[in-house]
């Protein structure tokens, strides 16, 4: 894929690495030019086979993502506009992403930010991350979050965040399994590397069987969705089953060696 050395978005590809940094000073705010180019940038991700897994961060310690620019609104930018192919921040509508995404927040992270940060697949934090959905002081509504925090921690938590719009730390983050692990602002994006090359050695077909099993069953009786994975409904159910990697998978456990994945 292209990288992108200005603007925006910037991006680095390292291995099967692709690192996505979002930079618009000064507090990394995403207006409709910056969501459609994330878009673009994810979207190409999604279509390299060359590519296995993608960190999201920010430049800079104090923001992550705020989210929507209201300065851009003043200006023109309607809520409701053309966000790109992938929706908000290029994550949360973009179809069939069957690679898995890694957040690194590293600052204030509300709004469509973290909605944004909800969009991945894990994410890391700093010590000093702080979360917050403060949409009810816009009168707006918090879209994303609204229909998939009731359905990741405790309603009544979600409904206590989503209603009063109040400001969490990490700490409280962690305790609600919304973050994996707390960092040090040093050794954040580090870890997320750490975590990426982990990844990166995994088997991508699985991921990918994983991502659409997960997507897909979510509003689905579990006996209907189990009843898709066990018939090959799922195109990358049908393809995991019918590929190198299933049989090599099977092959290194036998003969006790790791396994080398292909992809195919």
């Amino acid at each position: 894929m292209e990288m992108l050395n200005e603007g925006p978005i910037r991006t680095r590809v390292e291995g099967a690495v692709l690192e996505v940094t979002l930079d618009r000073p000064k507090a990394n705010a995403i207006d409709l030019v910056t969501s459609r180019i994330m878009g673009q940038v994810f979207r190409a991700f999604r279509d390299d086979a060359g590519l296995r897994v993608a960190i999201l961060r920010a430049e800079g310690e104090k923001f992550f993502c705020p989210g929507w620019d209201l300065k851009a609104a003043a200006g023109g930018d309607a809520v409701d506009g053309d966000y790109g192919v992938g929706g908000f921040g290029g994550l949360q509508e973009l179809p069939n992403l069957n690679k898995p995404v890694i957040a690194a927040v590293n600052g204030i992270c509300c709004g469509g930010g973290l909605e944004l940060a909800l969009s991945c697949d894990l994410i890391l934090c700093a010590e000093h991350a702080t979360f917050a959905l403060p949409e009810i002081r816009s009168g707006t509504v918090a879209d994303a979050a609204s229909i998939k925090l009731p359905k990741r921690i405790p309603y009544h938590v979600a409904m206590d965040l989503l209603l009063t719009g109040r400001w969490f730390d990490a700490e409280e983050a962690l305790r609600w399994g919304i973050v994996k692990e707390i960092c040090t602002a040093e050794a954040l994006l580090g870890k997320a590397w750490d975590l990426a090359r982990l990844l990166e050695s995994g088997p991508p077909l699985v991921y990918a069987a994983i991502k659409e099993v997960v997507r897909e069953a979510e509003d689905m009786r579990f006996q209907d969705a189990l009843n898709r994975v066990t018939k090959r409904q799922m195109p990358t159910v049908d393809r995991l089953y019918s590929s190198e990697d299933q049989l090599e998978g099977a092959r290194a456990f036998a003969e006790k060696r790791d396994p080398v994945w292909k992809g195919r």
